[in-house]
């Protein structure tokens, strides 16, 4: 029964990771996503978290991280990470490589520590100076 269980969950698992690549492949072509802006005049790391991030975590309609994260805090925080102040370069850093319930985690061969760095940059801009 255990053995069951735990093939289960690891085909699930699997398939979460294959439908995650799928949608990262997808995402420059895709209709389903915003085509990747120039940068210039942008936050760093606006590009990248453009390129990573905002297939599922933009605004708009069918951004499934976006959609979890309302659900989630009800408004009492913005569910679009890019309005977030709360956010600390060391926590998107852990969930971007460990992922987090449904959110897959993503190898330094996916997202390279230089625009990890810059996606941090980019979702802690707007939080106050210390």
């Amino acid at each position: 029964m255990k053995v069951t269980r735990v093939l289960g969950a690891t085909a699930m698992l699997l398939g979460l990771a294959a439908s995650a690549q799928t949608v990262r492949a997808q995402a420059a072509t895709s209709a389903w996503t915003t085509s990747i802006p120039s940068g210039k005049g942008e936050p760093r790391g606006y590009v990248q978290y453009q390129e990573y991030c905002a297939v599922c975590h933009g605004a708009g309609v069918g951004k499934p991280g976006t959609i979890a994260l309302a659900a989630k805090y009800k408004g009492t925080k913005p569910a679009l990470l890019s309005e977030r102040t709360d956010l600390t370069p060391q926590l998107v850093k852990l969930y971007v490589r460990n992922g987090i319930t449904v959110m897959p985690f993503f190898r330094k061969t996916e997202i390279s520590d230089a625009d990890l760095d810059a996606i941090a940059a980019y979702l802690t801009r707007n939080n106050k100076k210390q």
